[in-house]
């Protein structure tokens, strides 16, 4: 062995530079007080919602200290230097030509969607969404007059899919929109007036084909359906995987939508409260300024400055963040083949978010719960995602590695054993 091989290895580092150790369960239990690290028992590894335990970007830090610094706390005016902060990400990122002036504020993406079907279909209707997704919209759909139909995704056998080499432990099969099932429901004697759409899709980290986007695209013009698409998890798309924008594809195929998108999740700044909504073209604009005042004057000023530092002065900080997530989930599907038989996940092309199949795992109807109470993890539960989240269960992947390990190791200690199984 060389000297080489026997000098220190550098301390892993989360994105910020911050060594792993210093971010470890214990700590970030006592230093933070949001509902990652406060709903469960201090015993339970909080992996469910959707919180970094990766240190704020100093980029971001330094802009909020130096707002609080000023007495900068008032209510904002307008979207100011946060339009062309983002026009510029997204022209940079994706290729998307945004104008400035199509870009509004809200406080954030959950009210964004709220808000915008509001304006774009104020007497409701009915609306489709493909699910199993994130829970949330359930909730926040309550506040508005529709009737949700849930349109399940479907496993992708197309030829140029990845269903090859998917299908082998421990990846599940690939899923994609269902569109002759949502076309059936455009086309159906009620109609669809919205669609929520989640590209990238939560909880399976699905990046939308172009050409499936562009069909939906069409489809919604031809039947004149109002689509909200929820893109908050695009700036975490993954290398080798291409994010799509849907509102290009609206704009050309004639049809009414809207984005929205934050630097709350790409930078971990849920707390901020600041969401960019976005007209796919001048139609668009117009519907969106009919939202009301309080819409805007209900954004956090301290939110604003840090998205417009996240866009503007802390990509490095975004790309660090993905490369490590990307790493982590190399490591949960290692670790898921070797020590949890039964188990499959979701092949993810975007985000922290792992979708994880338990129905052949052992743990019964609700390994949620099991797993929760017995392996001391807390994940989400599936079931609250609507159709076919029953028996799955969504795991946050923005931690240390050596908190993936753990998880593994807590819920492989509760899972059958085949000699025991071979027993009964």
């Amino acid at each position: 062995m060389s000297d080489a091989d026997c000098s220190p290895q550098p301390t892993p580092v989360d994105p910020s530079g911050i060594p792993f150790t210093e971010l470890d369960t214990g700590t970030l239990q006592a230093q933070r007080s949001s509902i990652k690290w406060n709903r469960f028992p201090e015993d339970v590894l909080p992996l469910f919602v959707a919180e970094m335990d990766f240190a704020v970007a100093p980029e971001i830090r330094e802009a909020i200290v130096d707002r609080v610094a000023a007495s900068d706390l008032g209510y904002v005016l307008d979207a100011g230097e946060l339009a062309p902060a983002f026009a510029d990400f997204a022209k940079d990122r994706w290729g998307w030509q945004v104008p400035p002036a199509h870009i509004h504020l809200a406080t954030d993406v959950a009210t964004a969607v709220v808000e915008a079907l509001r304006v774009g279909r104020p007497r409701g209707g009915r609306l489709v969404i493909p699910t199993p997704t994130y829970p949330g919209f359930f909730e926040m759909l309550e506040e508005v007059p529709f009737e949700t139909i849930e349109v399940p995704l479907v496993v992708d056998y197309r030829e140029n899919s990845t269903a090859d080499h998917s299908t082998a432990e421990p990846f599940a099969a690939p899923v994609r929109l269902d569109l002759a099932a949502i076309e059936r429901e455009f086309a159906s004697a009620d109609g669809v007036d919205a669609f929520v759409l989640c590209n990238p899709h939560n909880p399976h980290g699905l990046v939308h084909t172009a050409a499936d986007l562009a069909e939906l695209a069409r489809l919604a013009a031809a039947y004149d359906v109002f689509v909200v698409s929820d893109e908050i998890h695009a700036p975490l798309t993954f290398s080798g995987a291409t994010f799509t924008p849907f509102a290009p594809l609206a704009a050309a195929a004639g049809a009414v939508a809207v984005s929205t998108l934050s630097a709350s999740k790409g930078w971990n700044i849920a707390g901020a409260k600041c969401a960019v909504l976005i007209a796919a073209d001048a139609r668009a604009n117009e519907v969106l300024r009919r939202l009301p005042p309080e819409t805007l004057t209900r954004v956090s000023i301290l939110g604003l400055h840090a998205n417009v530092a996240a866009f503007a002065r802390a990509r490095g900080w975004l790309d660090r963040a993905t490369a490590q997530i990307e790493a982590n989930a190399v490591l949960l599907a290692e670790l898921v083949a070797a020590h949890l038989p039964g188990v499959r996940l979701a092949r993810s092309d975007a985000g922290y978010l792992v979708w994880l199949d338990f129905r052949a795992a052992g743990l019964g109807s609700d390994p949620y719960s099991r797993i929760l109470h017995d392996a001391r993890v807390a994940l989400n539960d599936g079931a609250c995602f609507g159709a076919g989240g029953s028996g799955h269960a969504r795991l946050n992947l923005a931690c240390a590695p050596e908190t993936v390990r753990e998880a593994v190791r807590r819920i492989a200690s509760i899972l059958p054993r085949p000699e025991m199984e071979a027993t009964r």
